[in-house]
C-alpha cells in the first residue's frame, strides 16, 4: 500500500420504543451501594438530548514499546515539551502541542496491538451531555472519569472498534519553544473496513462532514477526510487495506498529522534535530498539499502537512474550509 503521494509505504433503541437493560456498573455512583440486580430503564427519545458541540481533536494517545526511545523522539526530533499545559498532571508521558492539544504515550500492554493509535480524543463543550446523547442513541459509552487535571472524559468504541474519547474542552496557558515543530494537531487517520458503517456513527450521529475524498487513481476511493462539526480538525478513513496487512503497513495507515506553515522549512528543521530522512523528501500528495512523513520508534507515521493545498486536489474538490494555524 502507499500514502497519498503514491509511494509504497441505527437507528436508536429509543426510536424503536425499546428499553435498555444495564447492570450496576453503568449506573450512577450514588446508586451502586443499593442496586444489586440489573435494572431496565426506558430510554428517552433521542431528540430529548441535543448533541453538544465537538470543537476539535484534544489529543491522540500512541502505544509505545520503549517509552524512553519514544520520549526522545517526541521531545528531541519533534521538539515538543512535556509537563506543561494540558500535560501538567498527566501520569503517562505527555507532550504539549498547544494550549488545548497534546500527544500522550502509553506502554504497549503486551503483544503488538493491530493499531498503535491507542485513542483519538475529541473536545466537547459539554462532556456530560455528550455522554447522555450517545447513551440515548444506544451507544455503549463507558462511565465518566477524570484525568490528572480533573477534566471529565469518557471512552467509547466506534462501530469498527476504534477507541474514541470525549473530553471537556479546556485551554491552558502555553507558549511553544523555538524548537517545536508543528503547533497544531489537525488530523488523525485509521484503517476503516466499511465506510458506510463508520459513517452512521461519525456523520450520522456525531455530525462530521466531508472535507475531501480521493484515491490513488481518480476513479478510486482510498481516503475520506471528515471534519468535526464545529471546527476544522478532521479524521481520515484509510480504505481498501487488506485484512492481513503487516505491522509496518498498519503503522503507515494508522497515523496523526501536525500542521505546519512551510513543509520545506519543516524538513530542514527536522534534519537539524537529528532526523535522518533517507530517500523521503517533501512532496505534494493527491490532496494537493505539501507533506512529509516520519516514523516514531514503533513505526507509527507522523505526518507534517501544510494547512492549504498548493494546487487543486485529484478526484474531488474540497467541501469545507481549510484549517488555519
Amino acid at each position: 500500500m502507499r500514502d497519498k503521494s503514491g509511494k509504497r509505504k441505527s437507528r436508536s433503541l429509543a426510536a424503536l420504543g425499546m428499553t435498555l437493560c444495564v447492570g450496576p456498573r453503568f449506573l450512577m455512583a450514588a446508586l451502586l451501594a443499593t442496586i444489586v440486580t440489573p435494572i431496565c430503564v426506558p430510554l428517552g427519545a433521542p431528540d430529548d438530548v441535543a448533541r453538544p458541540k465537538i470543537t476539535g481533536i484534544a489529543y491522540v494517545r500512541v502505544f509505545a514499546a520503549d517509552l524512553n526511545s519514544s520520549r526522545e523522539f517526541y521531545g528531541k526530533i519533534l521538539g515538543l515539551t512535556s509537563g506543561s499545559a494540558g500535560c501538567l498532571n498527566i501520569a503517562r508521558p505527555c507532550f504539549t502541542v498547544n494550549s488545548h492539544q497534546h500527544i500522550e504515550l502509553a506502554q504497549i500492554p503486551g503483544g503488538a496491538p493491530d493499531n498503535l493509535l491507542a485513542t483519538v480524543a475529541f473536545a466537547t463543550s459539554n462532556v456530560e451531555q455528550m455522554h447522555a446523547y450517545l447513551v440515548a442513541h444506544g451507544v455503549a459509552a463507558k462511565p465518566m472519569v477524570k484525568d490528572g487535571n480533573g477534566l471529565a472524559y469518557f471512552e467509547v468504541l466506534d462501530p469498527e472498534g476504534h477507541p474514541v474519547s470525549f473530553v471537556r474542552q479546556s485551554d491552558h496557558f502555553f507558549s511553544p519553544t523555538a524548537d517545536q515543530i508543528g503547533t497544531r494537531l489537525f488530523h488523525a487517520g485509521f484503517i476503516v473496513k466499511d465506510n458506510e458503517v463508520e459513517d452512521r456513527f461519525y456523520r450520522g450521529l456525531l455530525g462530521f462532514r466531508m472535507y475531501w475524498r480521493g484515491g490513488f487513481k481518480d476513479e478510486d476511493m482510498d481516503w475520506e477526510e471528515l471534519q468535526i462539526p464545529e471546527g476544522s480538525d478532521w479524521i481520515e478513513y484509510m480504505l481498501n487495506i487488506p485484512a492481513r496487512t503487516d505491522q509496518k503497513e498498519r503503522g503507515i495507515q494508522n497515523h496523526f498529522s501536525l500542521g505546519v506553515a512551510n513543509i520545506k522549512a519543516t524538513f530542514e528543521r527536522l534534519r537539524v534535530h537529528g532526523l535522518k530522512p533517507g530517500e523521503d523528501k517533501p512532496e505534494i500528495g493527491r490532496d494537493g498539499k505539501w507533506s512529509f512523513d516520519i516514523y516514531d520508534p514503533d513505526a507509527t507515521r507522523v505526518e507534517f502537512m501544510e494547512y492549504k493545498p498548493a494546487q487543486p486536489p485529484c478526484c474531488h474538490p474540497y467541501e469545507a474550509q481549510h484549517p488555519t494555524p
